[in-house]
């Protein structure tokens, strides 16, 4: 089901598989979920997307999988969006350590905040947490980038793409293989981001992607940059 909103009369929108009225005044909470550095890439557009819909109030949740004081305020800085709403800082570890803080401290941030909408990107260990958490909390969950598929079981990554396409309400794809890999499943076809942020960003210009996990593109465009260069040496 979709998000069916009356111009005329009242309005409803969705909360734990239900719909609740609303008025003008109150809108509707979606989170976009970022761990890894690359996420800040995917809910950029998504994010200045969301300030021409007068019904929707996102909220950015960093969960500090990646962390980088300097990194992560260059991101905010270049991409335009603000600091994030919440600030988990879970850090490094093991993956079941990184996964369980994850989804201790994003929990305690749904419950106090009872958002309507969750939106998840990519295949890190925040977009499984994540999901998994809103899920069991009756939140609806969007996977944006589902469907891609390495079947490679050996891939931590590829794990977290299966489960969360598997337990997501909404499917966000970027190209054919993921419509594919998630025919008998349903889907819900997007553009790919990357030309979002092209447009928004000219000075990226003359190169195209087929994803977004191929992010590297976007760091050597900015590679001259002073507070984005750390990142092109990294994951160059």
């Amino acid at each position: 089901m979709y998000l069916k909103i009356s111009e005329e009369h009242s309005q409803f929108h969705f909360v734990s598989g239900s719909l609740r009225r609303w008025d003008n005044n109150i809108k509707m909470k979606v989170f976009l979920v970022a761990g890894a550095r690359p996420n800040f890439m995917k809910i950029a557009p998504i994010y200045r997307a969301s300030l021409n819909c007068n019904g929707v109030d996102c909220k950015i949740i960093h969960t500090g999988q990646h962390y980088d004081h300097e990194m992560s305020q260059a991101f905010f800085e270049e991409l335009e969006i603000p600091e994030p709403a919440y600030y988990l800082g879970v850090g490094s570890g093991s993956h079941a350590v990184q996964t369980a803080k994850i989804m201790v401290a994003f929990e305690e941030v749904c419950i106090k905040e009872k958002p309507d909408f969750i939106m998840v990107v990519g295949d890190v260990n925040s977009t499984l947490a994540c999901s998994v958490v809103a899920k069991k909390a009756w939140i609806k969950v969007a996977h944006v980038e589902a469907g891609l598929r390495s079947f490679d079981l050996t891939m931590p990554e590829e794990i977290n793409r299966m489960v969360t396409d598997a337990i997501s309400d909404y499917f966000f794809v970027t190209e054919e293989s993921g419509v594919t890999n998630l025919l008998r499943e349903g889907k819900s076809v997007v553009g790919n981001l990357a030309d979002d942020l092209q447009k928004e960003f000219p000075g990226i210009g003359g190169f195209s992607v087929s994803n977004l996990w191929r992010m590297r593109l976007f760091y050597e465009a900015y590679a001259d940059n002073e507070k984005l260069a750390p990142m092109v040496r990294e994951i160059s």
